[in-house]
């Protein structure tokens, strides 16, 4: 049985595999609380979410290009910082991600059948994780798919809002409710629409001539996904307004009814699941990848390192993963998975940066930025997610610890 993953996508392939990644149910969720933290102040909120993404970004895809292989953030921290934090940043990913996969997957279910919310989502990843399983390829047709559909029900929603008269441009004006800190806050929140931007540099090992596309498509997504959130963002806070906004639970239902626009009204619900299930297949990919990087280290079990014969995937880690997100879609709510989270997924970020600082001069204003804008919006949080994020890392550090001195005890051979 082999350990090496198939190299088969090219530029077009990790684009599309990023835009599914963000272009998700994030922004059919998140414009709301944003709006509820900063008011008005919703468009720099999204200006700074995606400077910090823009950072953290550029970190990724030079940190990607020399290191090719699966599991991100996992593998750049152990090489230029250290094992502890290169540990670190894989322990946040995969528990912060597995949480963010289960928020996806209820996002699913509320939207197609809200009685049922929890089964519905558990029948998502079942099903997510089966498509996953057949090949990496089979994964990046099915996204590309669903990029397609959910670009197309947000561009419908933009041109048919702005066409209705009911836009009011005035809406989008700052006034003295804004604060600072609730631009932050809301910065914090949008950037869960924002953080799968570099789920390509988790799947280094199945890139073509990484050292190429990897920097080329991690950008690319990037910029395309900010285009699309703020024509949307400008267009919902225009028709709505932003106490409205706030108050809204599917603000891009509510715009689409407040345009006068009721037969888009079921066009948007759908595109909200399909955008749901594409986030979905994109965060299974990546948290497998990162349970295998960190099982070949001896992190987690062995086991999990394996990689099908066949398929060329690592099917025993893509079943792990899709055990453990059923459970949680099962039990949990939707918003302490998001707010968990995006803690995790924030440590992260922050230790992708401190290892780019360590490539080069040139590269430290860019990682500088990145790293105090991660620790920014992490701790602007609700407190709750911050002090569970805390004490999930130190759960993680004290596994470490024990294992490490486990290994370190076993008689030589």
């Amino acid at each position: 049985m082999t350990h090496e993953l198939r190299r088969s996508l090219g530029v077009f392939d990790a684009v599309v595999i990023g835009l599914g990644s963000m272009v998700g149910a994030g922004i059919f969720v998140a414009l709301g609380p944003a709006a509820g933290a900063a008011g008005a102040g919703l468009l720099p909120a999204l200006g700074v979410a995606a400077l910090v993404a823009y950072c953290n970004a550029m970190a990724s895809a030079r940190l990607a290009a020399r290191y090719p292989a699966s599991g991100g953030t996992y593998v750049y921290g152990r090489e230029r910082l250290g094992p502890l934090l290169g540990y670190l940043a894989g322990w946040a990913f995969v528990v912060g991600k597995t949480a963010s996969c289960a928020a996806m997957a209820l996002t699913v279910g509320a939207y197609v059948w809200p009685e049922q919310a929890h089964a519905v989502a558990v029948a998502a990843v079942v099903a997510l994780t089966a498509v996953n399983y057949g090949g990496v390829r089979k994964s990046a047709l099915l996204t590309r798919v669903v990029v397609a559909l959910v670009l197309a029900v947000l561009a419908a929603l933009v041109v048919t809002a702005f066409a209705s008269g009911e836009a009011d441009f005035g809406r989008l004006a700052l006034d003295s409710e804004v604060t600072a800190g609730g631009v932050l806050q809301a910065a914090g929140l949008l950037f869960f629409a924002f953080a799968g931007y570099a789920r390509i540099a988790t799947l280094g090992e199945e890139v073509r001539d990484p050292a190429r596309t990897i920097p080329r498509a991690v950008p690319i997504a990037l910029g395309i996904a900010l285009a699309v959130y703020a024509a949307v963002a400008v267009c919902v806070l225009a028709v709505l307004g932003p106490q409205a906004l706030a108050a809204s639970p599917a603000p891009l239902v509510d715009a689409a009814r407040a345009a006068g626009a009721g037969w888009l009204v079921p066009v948007v619900m759908t595109g909200a699941a399909v955008a749901a299930l594409g986030s979905l297949l994109s965060l299974i990919l990546g948290v497998s990848r990162t349970t295998l990087a960190m099982a070949r280290d001896g992190h987690l079990p062995s086991a999990l390192a394996a990689v099908h014969p066949r398929f060329q995937v690592p099917h025993r880690a893509e079943l792990a993963v899709g055990s453990v997100v059923a459970v949680v879609a099962a039990t949990a709510d939707v918003r302490d998975a998001i707010g968990f989270s995006s803690f995790g997924v924030l440590v992260y970020y922050a230790i992708a940066n401190a290892s780019a600082w360590t490539l080069g001069r040139r590269h430290r204003p860019l990682a500088a930025l990145g790293l105090a804008g991660c620790g920014a919006l992490a701790f602007s949080l609700p407190p709750g997610a911050v002090l569970a994020g805390l004490g999930v890392l130190a759960a993680g550090a004290v596994a470490y610890a024990v294992n490490r001195g486990r290994r370190e005890h076993q008689p030589r051979p």
